[in-house]
C-alpha cells in the first residue's frame, strides 16, 4: 500500500483489559502453558548432529537484524525462535538448511503477529536469494507439521504486563512519563 507523504502507517491496538492482568488464574495459566511450548534444551546432544550452538547464535543474529530492519512487531522474533528451537528439538537439520529454517519461522511469526506480514519473497531477499520462495513455502508446511501446528506458543512478552502491573505504583508514574514523552524523567523516576 502506497502511502502519501503526510499519511502514517500506524498500528491500532486495544487497551490492556484489567479484568486479565489483575487476575493471577492468568499469570498461573500462561506458565502452565509455556511448558507445553518449551523445546528439549538438549537437543544439540541428543538431536542434532550437525547444527552447532554457534551456528544457532548466527542464525538468531540474522533473525534479529531481519526483524529490526522490517519493524517487526516486537513479539516476532521471541516466537519465531521458539518455533526455530522446537523444530531443531525433534528435527535432525543439516546446516546447509539452517537459514532456510529461520526465515521460515520468521514468516510463520510475522503471519501470526504483523497486520502486515513479512513476504518469502522479501526473506529471501534476506538470504541473498540463496532460497527460492517455493522453498520456503514447502518448507512452512514442514515446520508445521513438525510443530503439530501449534504456533500460539508463550513467550517471555506475554508476561511483560502481568509482571509489570506487580510491580509497586511507581509503576503507573512511569508509564505516564513514558506517555507524556519524557523518557529521561522516566528513568530518573525509577532509579
Amino acid at each position: 500500500m502506497e502511502l502519501l507523504c503526510l499519511e502514517m502507517d500506524t498500528i491500532v491496538r486495544a487497551r490492556p483489559d484489567p479484568n486479565l492482568l489483575y487476575d493471577d488464574r492468568v499469570l498461573q495459566s500462561l506458565l502452565t502453558i509455556e511448558e507445553r511450548f518449551l523445546p528439549q534444551c538438549s537437543y544439540f546432544k541428543c538431536v542434532q548432529k550437525e547444527i552447532q550452538p554457534f551456528m544457532r547464535r548466527m542464525v538468531a543474529t540474522w533473525m534479529l537484524e531481519v526483524c529490526e530492519e522490517q519493524k517487526c512487531e516486537e513479539e516476532v522474533f521471541p516466537l519465531a525462535m521458539n518455533y526455530l528451537d522446537r523444530f531443531l528439538s525433534v528435527v535432525p537439520t543439516r546446516k546447509c538448511n539452517l537459514q532456510l529454517l529461520g526465515a521460515v519461522c520468521m514468516f510463520l511469526a510475522s503471519k501470526l503477529k504483523e497486520t502486515r506480514p513479512l513476504t518469502a519473497e522479501k526473506l529471501c531477499i534476506y538470504t541473498d536469494n540463496s532460497i527460492r520462495p517455493q522453498e520456503l513455502l514447502e518448507w512452512e508446511l514442514v515446520v508445521l507439521g513438525k510443530l503439530k501446528w501449534n504456533l500460539a506458543a508463550v513467550t517471555p512478552n506475554d508476561f511483560i504486563e502481568h509482571i509489570m502491573r506487580k510491580l509497586p505504583l511507581i509503576y503507573g508514574n512511569f508509564i505516564q512519563v513514558l506517555v507524556a514523552g519524557k523518557l529521561s524523567d522516566a528513568v530518573s523516576l525509577h532509579s
